[in-house]
């Protein structure tokens, strides 16, 4: 089967300090794989270089089989859609109009959005949980307000791939799981391929359907949140003591020690 998005041996260096070493990973249509690791890992860097916006030395990345390195900007904007750590969002501008600039890749040059697009536009509002906010400017919504708008807009591309960055940072845990059923019902109801960095391990086990652990620009291990999730696996990536308890839950949850830190 091929991959909805695929990364083949890819390598990354700012200078002579290497930040992504030979990444090999693949996310099938229909499934959430979830990237953890401590700061520094090179989980933004993964992510921004999917898409170009951080050149690689080596590697390719290959969404349906075909090369990123090959498409133009409006085709990759056609096939992945990503939801960025920060977002800067245009000042004046409401819910709406922001939401309606993901239909932007689907319009030829100079058509403005028709019904069909507003109509998207507004069911990726509320898909969001942002429906109540599509007149309201976006400069006077709260952080975790204008984070659902960005993950609103990026559902109106209607993209095969959708690539989150930490999409729950500024969420509370209601809107946090809020957040990663919308995402498990993009993949397994419409086939959205997800990759997602995520800082919270409980909620990575919880929500993703596989964990890939990274470490110093590596994969240090990858599977189900059993398989990668283990005490030895986090230890090694974190440096620090951790209990993982099998039931709790219905995926492993993760709860650190107390001045767990391990000694380098």
């Amino acid at each position: 089967m091929t991959a909805a998005l695929e990364i083949r041996g890819l390598h990354v260096a700012y200078g002579a300090r290497t930040v992504l070493s030979g990444i090999h990973l693949a996310v099938q249509r229909g499934e959430v794989l979830g990237l953890v690791g401590p700061n520094g890992c090179g989980k933004t860097t993964l992510i921004r270089a999917i898409t170009r916006v951080t050149p690689w030395r080596s590697g390719e990345v290959l969404v349906g089989n075909v090369p990123v390195s090959g498409l133009s900007r409006r085709e990759l904007a056609q096939r992945i859609a990503v939801v960025p750590q920060m977002t800067p969002l245009p000042i004046g501008y409401s819910a709406l109009d922001v939401v309606l600039m993901g239909r932007t890749p689907h319009l030829g040059f100079l058509e403005h959005e028709g019904a069909d697009d507003y109509a998207i536009a507004r069911e990726a509002l509320a898909r969001a949980g942002a429906a109540a906010l599509a007149e309201r400017r976006v400069d006077e919504l709260s952080g975790g307000e204008q984070q659902n708008v960005v993950l609103a807009r990026a559902l109106a591309q209607r993209t095969p791939v959708l690539l989150l960055d930490e999409p729950t940072a500024h969420l509370d845990i209601g809107h946090q799981m809020a957040v990663a059923a919308l995402v498990r019902t993009l993949a397994h109801d419409h086939g959205v391929a997800v990759l997602a960095a995520i800082h919270d391990l409980t909620l990575a086990s919880l929500s993703c359907d596989r964990v890939a652990v990274m470490a110093g620009g590596g994969l240090l291990a990858e599977g189900t949140p059993e398989q990668a999730l283990t005490v030895e696996n986090i230890e090694r990536a974190y440096g620090v003591r951790v209990r993982v308890l099998h039931d709790a839950a219905p995926a492993p949850v993760i709860v650190p020690y107390s001045g767990g830190a391990i000694a380098p």
